[in-house]
C-alpha cells in the first residue's frame, strides 16, 4: 500500500511558476512509475506527465511540453511537478498516481487506470 501526500498547490499570476510536490510512504516507491494528472472544473480528469521507476524516462502531455518538467527523488520518496509560464487553462487540481507495476513496463501509462495509489489532490489557480 502507497500514500500520496500531495502539495505545492496555490494562486499565480499567468506566466509565474509552481513546483509541486508528491510525497510517498512505504519502501517500494522506487520502483513504481510515477504519474501526474489534472482535473479542471467541469472536465474530465486528464494525465499531465509520467516519470519512469529511475527517472529515466518522462512523458509529457503536449500541451504542457516545454513548460512543466516532471522529477523524482527516491531518496526522498518524493515526485515533483515543475512548472513554468503557467497559463490560466493550467487552473485545475493536479494529482499524483502510482504504477506498482512501473518496475516492468517498457512503456510509462498516460491513462488513469494505469495507475494503482492516488493522491487528494491539490489546487492550481493560474490569474490572467
Amino acid at each position: 500500500q502507497v500514500q500520496l501526500v500531495e502539495s505545492g498547490g496555490g494562486l499565480v499570476q499567468a506566466g509565474g511558476s509552481l513546483r509541486l510536490s508528491c510525497a510517498a510512504s512505504g519502501r517500494t516507491f522506487s520502483s513504481y512509475a510515477m504519474g501526474w494528472f489534472r482535473q479542471a472544473p467541469g472536465k474530465e480528469r486528464e494525465f499531465v506527465a509520467a516519470i519512469s521507476w529511475n527517472g529515466g524516462r518522462t512523458s509529457y502531455t503536449d500541451s504542457v511540453k516545454g513548460r512543466f518538467t516532471i522529477s523524482r527523488d527516491n531518496a526522498k520518496n518524493t515526485v515533483y511537478l515543475q512548472m513554468n509560464s503557467l497559463k490560466p487553462e493550467d487552473t485545475a487540481v493536479y494529482y499524483c498516481a502510482a504504477d506498482h507495476t512501473g518496475l516492468y513496463r517498457s512503456n510509462l501509462g498516460s491513462r488513469e487506470v494505469e495507475y494503482d495509489y492516488w493522491g487528494q489532490g491539490t489546487q492550481v489557480t493560474v490569474s490572467s
